[in-house]
């Protein structure tokens, strides 16, 4: 806390709630300034709650990007997201729920039914309103929105666009409790450089292939290590059968190489280091349905 002659120190937990593929984690990336979370078109992109931290002056939001809720729990690895994405609404001070601008789906009720009985402010976000040609066409939704959440804050958005960002982060601020920060001011996510090169690897193979096979797909870091002033990362992609092994090499390697080509890029940028990257793909067979084998590929409940 401060004296009475500045403003007081805030800092808080905001949960980033929704169906998958709304855009929570674009909007976490450009609230923040800066990439730590994979984005792509498809669903379920996002498998583990991470923190996003933004230190800004006397204030310290500590942003939880959480899975897209979602109704199928065929396997463990769908179980373990919605898990993660409902405990995230616990114990925070504010939780913001992306919805899409003049749509509303089975996707968003589900999660609307997760947020009854919510003890902590919302603010809901409508997200993509850059792409409404005519601006009143909203405000059906806006009403139904406000009808269905009369204690609600709601706040239209565009992440991709920065539109509004700073309406958005005004908002929360102001709910949040006073109190001192807990994280350094630099800091800025809770996830270590290794965890981040296995989510950029996996963010190409999700850009890069089809429909089916991401979801197949994780990664594995076998290698972070600093050589002089070049940065050697080595990982393995799992999948769970021989014929997405072919498809994810590609003719010749093409497409194994094209992901590494861009996912070395990014991690250039991130770590500001010259990156060595190795990759190769492993099979797994049935890893995305295994508790155990989950656990031991780092999906573990944080909160």
């Amino acid at each position: 806390m401060s004296d009475s002659n500045t403003s007081p120190t805030r800092c808080g937990y905001v949960a980033i709630v929704g169906r998958p593929n709304v855009g929570k984690s674009t909007l976490l990336n450009h609230l923040l300034g800066q990439k730590i979370c994979i984005t792509s078109r498809k669903p379920q992109t996002t498998r583990h709650n991470m923190l996003g931290i933004k230190t800004d002056g006397a204030n310290q939001i500590i942003f939880v990007d959480t899975p897209g809720l979602h109704a199928g729990e065929e396997k463990a690895i769908n179980r373990y997201m919605n898990r993660a994405a409902i405990s995230s609404t616990r114990d925070v001070d504010v939780v913001v729920f992306v919805v899409e601008r003049a749509r509303w789906t089975e996707g968003d009720e589900l999660v609307a039914q997760k947020l009854r009985g919510l003890k902590c402010p919302l603010i809901i976000a409508i997200n993509k309103v850059d792409q409404l040609d005519d601006k009143n066409a909203l405000l059906p939704q806006l009403q139904a929105l406000a009808e269905r959440f009369p204690e609600a804050e709601i706040v239209p958005v565009s992440a991709l666009r920065d539109s509004n960002l700073e309406s958005l982060e005004n908002v929360i601020v102001e709910r949040l409790p006073e109190g001192m920060h807990f994280y350094e001011e630099d800091q800025i996510t809770d996830r270590s450089s290794r965890f981040l090169a296995a989510e950029i690897v996996r963010e190409k193979v999700m850009r890069q292939l089809g429909a089916e096979i991401p979801y197949a797909v994780t990664v594995e870091v076998e290698e972070f290590a600093h050589e002089g002033k070049v940065l050697h990362i080595s990982a393995a992609i799992l999948v769970e059968r021989n014929g997405q092994k072919r498809i994810l090499i590609g003719t010749k390697g093409e497409r194994i190489k094209q992901i590494g080509q861009q996912a070395r890029l990014d991690m250039e940028r991130l770590f500001d280091s010259k990156v060595m990257l190795n990759l190769w793909v492993k099979v797994k067979s049935g890893w995305s349905d295994d508790e155990r084998a989950l656990r031991s590929l780092g999906y573990v409940d944080k909160r």
